[in-house]
C-alpha cells in the first residue's frame, strides 16, 4: 500500500442525479483506467473506473456505473453489477464524453490490454474512433520490474496483489484501477521512475 494515501470516491449511484459529475481535473501525474463489462462483447461496458495519481503520490478515484443497453449478463457472478445496479447510469456515450478531454492531459495505464480494446469495441458500435489517449499498459511495468514472477504467479492483479501486499476488491473498476496506479508507484518506488512509460512532470490544471 502506498503510505498517506487519499482516495475519494466519486459515483453515479443507481437512480442517481449526479449525472453531470465530471472527472476531477488533477494536477495529476499520470491515471490508470479499468472496466467491467456485462457479457463476452467487449462493447458491453457496464463500468468504469479511473485512478488518478496527484503529485503526492496520493490516489483519487473516480468511478461510474455504465448502462450497456443489453439483456445478457454473463458476467454478475464475478463483478455483481446486473441491469438494476445500471438502471438510469449513463450509457457509454455520456460517460466517455466525460472522460475524453480530461484523460487526453495524461498518461492512462490499464493492466492488460483488455480495456481499451473494450473503449476500441464500445467506440466502435458507436460508429466513432476511439479517444486519442496515450495508453500505457502497467503489465509491462511490472515485468520489468518483477521479472521473478514470471513462471512464478505471474504479473495479473491478483498476483501482485498477494506479491506486493495490496489490499483492493478485485473485479470492482474502481478498485482494479487504484490497483493498476499502485501497481506502477511500487514500481517506481522498486526500480525508478525510468522503469515507467509516463510523463513524470508534473501536470497542471488545463
Amino acid at each position: 500500500m502506498i503510505p498517506g494515501k487519499d482516495i475519494m470516491v466519486l459515483s453515479f449511484l443507481r437512480r442517481s442525479s449526479a449525472t453531470g459529475t465530471a472527472f476531477p481535473s488533477g494536477p495529476f501525474r499520470f491515471v490508470a483506467l479499468d472496466v467491467e463489462t456485462a457479457n463476452h462483447d467487449r462493447a458491453s461496458i457496464c463500468q468504469i473506473g479511473v485512478a488518478g495519481v496527484r503529485p503526492d503520490n496520493s490516489i483519487e478515484t473516480w468511478m461510474t456505473y455504465v448502462d450497456p443497453c443489453t439483456s445478457t449478463w454473463a458476467f454478475t457472478g464475478l463483478h455483481g453489477i446486473s441491469q438494476s445496479t445500471v438502471k438510469g447510469a449513463p450509457k457509454f456515450v455520456d460517460a466517455l464524453a466525460l472522460l475524453e478531454g480530461p484523460l487526453g492531459n495524461f498518461t492512462v495505464y490499464q493492466h492488460s490490454g483488455f480495456d481499451r480494446s473494450a473503449f476500441r469495441a464500445a467506440c466502435t458500435a458507436l460508429r466513432r474512433e476511439e479517444p486519442v489517449w496515450n495508453w500505457q499498459n502497467s503489465v509491462t511495468v511490472a515485468r520489468r520490474a518483477w521479472p521473478e514472477l514470471n513462471g512464478n504467479g505471474g504479473h495479473g492483479l491478483a498476483s501482485l496483489k498477494r506479491h506486493l501486499r495490496l489490499s483492493f476488491d478485485h473485479h470492482d473498476a474502481g478498485e482494479d484501477a487504484r490497483a493498476a496506479a499502485e501497481v506502477v508507484l511500487h514500481a517506481e518506488r522498486a526500480k525508478g521512475i525510468r522503469i515507467c512509460f509516463h510523463d513524470d512532470r508534473i501536470e497542471s490544471n488545463r
